[in-house]
């Protein structure tokens, strides 16, 4: 039995995938430019800063990074504070983690006024002891520090600890690290049999789903 969750938001606790299927290339046709075809499987990697750093190397984008963070989270923000919904079963899954003593927190590429908004308003914020971003550590999901600063906080050991993620290239990160891993399905990861594979745990329905 784990002491530790680490919870991917978007796609793991949140069905809120289809939010984000579009807004990289909403965002730079607002500006009066084309996105390239493959930019939306481009940034499934990415985190919101990398993003903006992007957009301004490779599309001239004039804006500060911090303007164009703070245009993204605006063009998603409506979805998250009023309808984003919690994916099937996640409040029962959570509720016996934390019946069982599991300490849990989120770690995640979302704004953390987003995340933190969406996830009170679906009523599951009193289950997690934080919320950390890729923007506040610093680095994206295809390196281990976002894991490891939210495992500093949980205070549990990495081998007792679980990561639960919906996207392959993060599950690889936390598995390359030593966490223990849950792999989500999600219909935005087009890889469900490699996610499978490499997950000490597959989850495709919470209520159905024993507690790792």
């Amino acid at each position: 039995m784990i002491r530790g969750a680490i919870f991917d938001l978007d796609g793991t606790l949140l069905d809120s995938m289809p939010v984000w299927d579009t807004v990289a290339e909403d965002y730079l046709r607002s500006l009066g430019k084309e996105p390239e075809e493959d930019l939306r499987e481009r940034f499934r990697t990415y985190s919101l800063r990398q993003s903006a750093e992007h957009y301004r190397a490779h599309y001239g984008v004039g804006l500060s990074v911090s303007e164009i963070m703070n245009g993204i989270n605006r063009m998603v923000e409506r979805a998250y504070l009023e309808s984003v919904p919690l994916k099937p079963g996640v409040a029962e899954f959570l509720g016996r983690l934390q019946a069982a003593g599991v300490k849990m927190c989120v770690a995640t590429v979302t704004d953390k006024a987003l995340a933190q908004a969406a996830l009170t308003r679906c009523g599951v914020m009193p289950c997690f002891s934080g919320i950390f971003t890729c923007a506040e550590v610093g680095h994206g999901k295809d390196e281990p520090y976002l894991y490891r600063e939210a495992l500093r906080s949980l205070g549990t050991g990495k081998r007792e600890t679980a990561v639960f993620e919906d996207s392959l290239y993060a599950l690889k990160t936390a598995k390359a690290d030593g966490f223990l891993t849950v792999g989500i399905a999600d219909a935005a990861e087009p890889d469900q049999a490699a996610l499978r594979a490499l997950a000490d745990v597959y989850i495709t329905d919470y209520a159905a789903a024993p507690l790792p």
